[in-house]
C-alpha cells in the first residue's frame, strides 16, 4: 500500500486472512499437517500425565518403605521367638494377626502400583541396584562380588530402583 507496507496476498480488505480454495496443494498440506501436530500433542500430554503419575506413585512409595521396614521387623520379631505369642492373650494374638493384614495388604498397593521388593542373594554387585554394607571373603567356588546376603530388601518399579538392597559382597 501507500504507507509502505507490503500487501499480503492473503489478506483482504478487511484485513482478514483470505482461506485457501479447497482445491489448492498448500491448503491439504496445512491441514495434514495441523493434525498430525494435534496427534503428537495428545500423545506428548498422555506420556507426561503418565510419567507425572509414575513420579508421584514412586515418591509416596519411597516415603512409605521405612514404614513398612520396621513393620517387617516388628514380626519378624514376634515369628523368632514363638513363646512370646503362646502365652498371649487373646488380644495379643489378634493384634499380631491384625499386622499381619496390614503387612499383606501393603505389599499388596504395592504390587498393584507394579512395585516390588527385590532380593538379590546370589547375583553380581550392581552399584545401581545394590548397596555393599560390608565384605566377606568369597566361599570356595562363589566369584568375587557375588552378593552373599542381604541386610535390606530392594523396591523396584519397572526397571527403576526405588531403594537400592543393601547386601553383604563376596571380596
Amino acid at each position: 500500500g501507500d504507507d509502505g507496507s507490503e500487501d499480503d496476498p492473503d489478506e483482504d480488505e478487511s484485513g482478514a486472512v483470505a482461506e485457501p480454495a479447497p482445491d489448492e496443494p498448500d491448503w491439504k498440506d496445512r491441514y495434514v499437517r495441523s493434525v498430525a501436530e494435534l496427534d503428537n500433542v495428545r500423545k506428548r500430554a498422555r506420556r507426561d500425565a503418565a510419567a507425572g503419575e509414575a513420579r508421584g506413585i514412586s515418591r509416596l512409595a519411597k516415603e512409605l518403605l521405612p514404614a513398612l521396614d520396621n513393620l517387617d521387623r516388628a514380626l519378624a520379631h514376634v515369628d523368632s521367638d514363638p513363646a512370646r505369642t503362646e502365652g498371649a492373650t487373646s488380644g495379643d494374638g489378634q493384634l499380631v494377626e491384625g499386622l499381619r493384614i496390614v503387612h499383606r495388604e501393603i505389599h499388596a498397593a504395592l504390587s498393584q502400583a507394579g512395585i516390588e521388593a527385590y532380593d538379590p542373594t546370589g547375583e553380581q554387585f550392581d552399584p545401581h541396584a545394590h548397596e555393599a554394607l560390608t565384605q566377606q571373603p568369597a566361599p570356595e567356588g562363589t566369584p568375587s562380588g557375588t552378593i552373599l546376603a542381604v541386610y535390606q530388601a530392594g523396591y523396584r518399579r519397572g526397571e527403576d530402583v526405588l531403594r537400592a538392597a543393601k547386601v553383604v559382597v563376596a571380596g
